[in-house]
């Protein structure tokens, strides 16, 4: 194999590489963009995350919308009640004022 064959491999494995990366990132703002909250399952009295089969089959648990998980894998942040959370999104985040 001579060099202009093993430059041009490289050059087409790049290409793909940065075709690929491209594409990622274009999904990622496409799911990103969604006016919806983030949804996790919880304990509406423990506050306790559960995984989301214990909301769909189970109901044990109730769904949480937006906020963050602590790392003693407690809600936090949010509400269970979708129409109190605004979603950011990418970039977007919430802001307050003091008063």
């Amino acid at each position: 194999m001579d060099s202009s064959t093993s430059t041009r491999r490289r050059m087409r494995s790049g290409g793909v590489a940065l075709g690929g990366m491209g594409l990622l990132a274009a999904t990622l703002v496409a799911c990103g963009s969604s006016d919806e909250p983030d949804r996790r399952c919880a304990d509406r009295v423990t506050l306790d995350q559960y995984s989301m089969e214990e909301c769909k089959k189970s109901g044990r648990g109730s769904y949480y919308y937006g906020g963050s998980v602590t790392t003693a894998n407690k809600v936090t942040g949010g509400s269970f009640d979708k129409s109190a959370v605004k979603r950011g999104g990418i970039g977007g985040g919430s802001s307050s004022s003091g008063g």
